[in-house]
């Protein structure tokens, strides 16, 4: 008779085992056809890396405004060429990048004291932080005009880039601290592209070299897109890769 209770007990244990089992089974079952349906496979965990690998491969998308705003700047500027200037802002974006890797700035391609004195604050930063900050293979997808303002004194085109690259920080020694040497990071950047319109209006005494002066008299263009001077009279042959400069790059959020 001392069996019968002790037989009760083990029949109630396996009761207990065989709902657990069989709910872990359907949740096993729903786990695995979500995972199906979300991501191709029965494998949650590959479900969710594979997920991961796309994010981390699809380019973000850019705010492209380029046949909004370009035909309005080239009705102020006529001389202004697109394709010429996107490949410069690319090559400004690229080298800015470079240089926050090698902490040199001599590596920027071109810009004016703005964007310089903001790359050696970032490169301080660094180095106030004991850390290196590494942008590996970068690759920029897509560049667009993003937009078109008129203010103090200035003109200023921002492109709009999505860049892919491999970026990480490491310490002094060398340590990966942050971010992944083997995982691909997507990106968007806004670089700024000024004219100055006119000096006396600016803000930034750095931008005072930044103007287009007279060839024969040497008085400051201060009109938008001026083709005389209005002190001698000369024409002016405005050449672009003077006229124009770049003031800040800018990471966007997510």
């Amino acid at each position: 008779m001392d069996y019968i209770p002790q037989i009760t007990v083990l029949v109630l244990i396996l009761v207990i085992i065989g709902i657990i089992y069989s709910a872990y089974r359907k949740i096993k079952r729903k786990v695995q056809d979500f995972s199906q349906m979300a991501f191709g496979t029965n494998d949650l965990s590959e479900g969710f890396a594979k997920a991961q690998e796309e994010y981390a491969s699809t380019p973000k998308s850019v705010s492209g405004l380029t046949s909004l705003y370009l035909p309005k700047i080239v009705k102020d500027f006529p001389d202004f060429q697109f394709n010429e200037m996107k490949d410069r802002s690319n090559n400004v974006l690229t080298s800015y990048l470079l240089a926050i890797s090698a902490k040199d700035k001599n590596i920027l391609s071109e810009g004016n004291d703005e964007l310089v004195n903001q790359l050696e604050n970032h490169i301080t930063m660094l180095d106030n932080r004991e850390q290196n900050e590494k942008f590996d293979r970068i690759k920029i997808h897509r560049t667009e005009i993003n937009q078109y303002r008129k203010s103090a004194g200035r003109c200023i085109v921002t492109f709009q880039s999505s860049v892919e690259y491999y970026h990480y920080f490491t310490d002094s020694n060398g340590k990966v601290v942050n971010g992944s040497k083997t995982t691909k990071f997507q990106s968007r950047y806004n670089v700024d592209l000024i004219y100055i319109q006119n000096r006396d209006l600016i803000k930034t005494e750095t931008d005072y070299a930044l103007g287009v002066n007279c060839p024969n008299c040497g008085a400051p263009i201060s009109s938008l897109g001026a083709k005389h001077c209005e002190y001698c009279g000369t024409p002016v042959i405005e050449l672009n890769i003077k006229a124009w400069t770049f003031s800040d790059v800018k990471e966007l959020g997510n």
